[in-house]
C-alpha cells in the first residue's frame, strides 16, 4: 500500500494538468509540423521527461511553503509522498532528459533542455521576483524551435517564437491567479503578485496577442479557422473586460483557441 500510496504522490505532484498539456501540445505541434510517428513519439518522451523534473522540483521546493498555508491539494502536506522522494525523482527525471532531449539533435535539444533549465530557475527562485515572467517568455519561445530544428533543421520563424512567448507570460498568469492568496501569505512576489487584482485581468491579453500573430502572421491568407479564432478570442475579451466577475475559465478558454491555433498553423513552421 506504500508503495502505491507513493506513486500515487508522484503521479499528483508531476503537475499532470499542465504536464499533459504541454506533452500533447508540443507533440501535435510536431506531428503538424510534418514530424513522423517515431519522431512524434520521441517529442512526446522529451517533454514528458522534463516536465517532470519541473513539476517534482516545484513541489519539493515549495514543500515547506505549501505545509505552512495547509495545500491540500499538494500530495507533499497530505502525506502521500516525501519531500525527499521529491527530490530524488526530480534529479532522477532531469538526468533521464538530457540525453532524451539530444536524441531530437543537438540543436533541438539545447532548445528544449533550455526550457527545462528556465523552469527549474523560476522554481528555485526567480518565482519571487518582478522578473518571474522572464523564464515563461523564454521557455516557451524555445518551443517552436525544438519542433523545428528536430523535424526540419531549420529554427522557427520570429512570429512563432514570439507568439509562444506571449503564451508562455499568459500561462504564468493564469497559473499564479488562483493561488495567489497562499503565495502572498508566504512571502512570494512574483510578478502577478504584485499585480494584485490586475493580474487577473491581464492574464488574457498575451493569449489574444499570441493568437492574432499566429493567424495574421504566416504567409498566405488567413481562412475561416483564422477569422474564426479572431472573432472567439475577441468574444471571450468583451466577456472578461465587461463582466468584472467573469469566470476564470473564460481566461482559459482563450488560452485554449491560442494553442489550438498554433497546432494548425505547424506546417508553416518548416
Amino acid at each position: 500500500m506504500s508503495v502505491l500510496r507513493t506513486v500515487r504522490g508522484l503521479a499528483l505532484a508531476c503537475h499532470p494538468g499542465p504536464t499533459i498539456a504541454v506533452t500533447a501540445f508540443v507533440t501535435a505541434t510536431a506531428w503538424s509540423a510534418g514530424r513522423n510517428p517515431a519522431g512524434c513519439l520521441l517529442v512526446a518522451a522529451t517533454i514528458l521527461t522534463g516536465h517532470l523534473s519541473i513539476g517534482w522540483s516545484n513541489d519539493a521546493i515549495d514543500a515547506a511553503r505549501d505545509t505552512i498555508v495547509n495545500r491540500q491539494d499538494k500530495p507533499v502536506v497530505r502525506g502521500l509522498v516525501s519531500r525527499r522522494t521529491l527530490e530524488v525523482a526530480a534529479g532522477i527525471a532531469l538526468v533521464v532528459t538530457i540525453p532524451v532531449s539530444l536524441a531530437n539533435g543537438i540543436a533541438a535539444g539545447l532548445m528544449h533542455l533550455l526550457f527545462v533549465a528556465c523552469a527549474w530557475a523560476y522554481n528555485l527562485g526567480l518565482k519571487s521576483t518582478a522578473i518571474s515572467w522572464l523564464p515563461y517568455a523564454v521557455a516557451f519561445g524555445a518551443l517552436p524551435s525544438f519542433v523545428t530544428l528536430g523535424t526540419a533543421g531549420t529554427w522557427a520563424p520570429w512570429w512563432a517564437t514570439v507568439a509562444t512567448a506571449l503564451l508562455g507570460v499568459g500561462a504564468h498568469l493564469a497559473n499564479v491567479v488562483p493561488d495567489m492568496a497562499d503565495d502572498l501569505a508566504t512571502g512570494v512576489r512574483g510578478w502577478p503578485q504584485r499585480l494584485g487584482r490586475y493580474a487577473r485581468l491581464l492574464a488574457p491579453l498575451p493569449l489574444a496577442l499570441a493568437t492574432g500573430l499566429l493567424v495574421i502572421a504566416p504567409a498566405g491568407p488567413v481562412g475561416v479557422v483564422g477569422w474564426i479564432a479572431l472573432v472567439v478570442v475577441a468574444g471571450l475579451l468583451a466577456v472578461i473586460l465587461l463582466w468584472r466577475n467573469a469566470p476564470f475559465l473564460v481566461t482559459i478558454a482563450v488560452a485554449a483557441v491560442s494553442v489550438i491555433t498554433l497546432m494548425i498553423r505547424g506546417d508553416a513552421l518548416t
